[in-house]
């Protein structure tokens, strides 16, 4: 079901946000056929599939001098941030052609060239790296902000606390910002949190509390990352939450949705009602009437870039021992 909700934000703008949440969506379903054929290894594939509103509309409202951080559901933040899907199914599938050199896996993707520094595979262990990135931006007094994506499971962790101290401490430009999907792991927020709206750990810490946000329209999002963008910059740091919901497992393995009713039949739910995609293709047709053929065309080449990913991957040499054994000691710079 279509959301009918109009927006003054321009057609371009809206046609772009749903080619980029279109592109999660198929490449995350690609990475999950391919993991169960095998040609994606390791003990867990996290997928980004029903969060893509949150990670578009926040990384839109950034500018590419910005930094963004994040956990390992890293895939769709990677995309949305503008890295390129060749390199990043490369790393999927652990080739030499990788944006991790085929070190990392799908839970260390990162990209030097976009400011985006990762994708970190233990729970909480990137919080104090932002903290740190966004001491540099205010020790060098630069007009950037730090985004900090977290899963709500996440801020139960000590790291949480730590990290967000010292922001508030500082007065650094972060925004925390948390996807809550209502479930960590196998969890519900509400048995895992004294206090379940997440947004309102803020006032322990005396930063800002930028409230809930429906995670699943991308407009919100931007507008509320935008918000805290601005603020962030001038005062310090803003705890945002976007609720969300995950369309499979903690990660591809998992099968909870398919042994557990109660799951299922919310799964449904969500995906009916407040599927990203409709929601956003229900924006664009009450603002911009007559675009199907649009958005038809940028399914389409979405769905041709991943292919081409595909492809490149499977082209795409494996790591050799020199490879393994390269960048475990800092070298010299080239301009030493």
């Amino acid at each position: 079901m279509a959301v009918e909700q109009s927006t003054t934000l321009s057609r371009e703008t809206l046609l772009d946000w749903y080619y980029q949440i279109v592109l999660i969506r198929q490449f995350e379903e690609r990475c999950d056929a391919l993991y169960k054929d095998h040609k994606i290894t390791g003990v867990y594939l996290h997928l980004y599939s029903g969060h893509e509103a949150v990670g578009v509309g926040a990384l839109a409202a950034l500018g590419t001098d910005d930094h963004v951080i994040t956990a390992y559901r890293d895939h769709g933040i990677a995309l949305a941030r503008g890295v390129d899907a060749k390199p990043l199914m490369a790393e999927m599938m652990g080739k030499r052609t990788g944006v991790s050199g085929g070190k990392g896996g799908s839970m260390h993707l990162a990209s030097r060239a976009h400011n985006f520094w990762g994708g970190y595979a233990i729970v909480g262990g990137h919080f104090p790296l932002a903290t740190g990135i966004a001491l540099k931006v205010r020790y060098m007094k630069e007009p950037n902000v730090v985004l900090c994506f977290m899963g709500d499971g996440a801020t139960n962790n000590g790291y949480f606390h730590e990290a967000v101290n010292m922001a508030a401490v500082w007065d650094l430009p972060v925004i925390w910002l948390i996807e809550n999907n209502l479930v960590g792991m196998g969890t519900r927020i509400e048995d895992s949190s004294g206090q379940p709206q997440l947004h309102k750990r803020a006032a322990a810490y005396g930063i800002k509390d930028g409230g809930r946000v429906d995670g699943q329209n991308v407009v919100e999002m931007y507008e509320a990352v935008s918000q805290a963008a601005a603020y962030a910059k001038k005062k310090g740091p803003v705890l945002l939450e976007a609720l969300t919901y995950r369309y499979s497992g903690h990660g591809v393995s998992d099968k909870q949705y398919n042994v557990r009713e109660d799951l299922a039949s919310e799964l449904k739910q969500w995906q009916d009602a407040r599927d990203p995609i409709n929601v956003l293709r229900g924006i664009i047709n009450a603002s911009y009437p007559g675009a199907e053929a649009e958005l038809k065309a940028l399914e389409d080449r979405a769905d041709g870039v991943v292919e081409e990913s595909v492809k490149f991957a499977d082209e795409s040499p494996v790591p050799t021992y020199e490879d393994l054994i390269s960048n475990v000691y800092v070298g010299r710079s080239p301009l030493d």
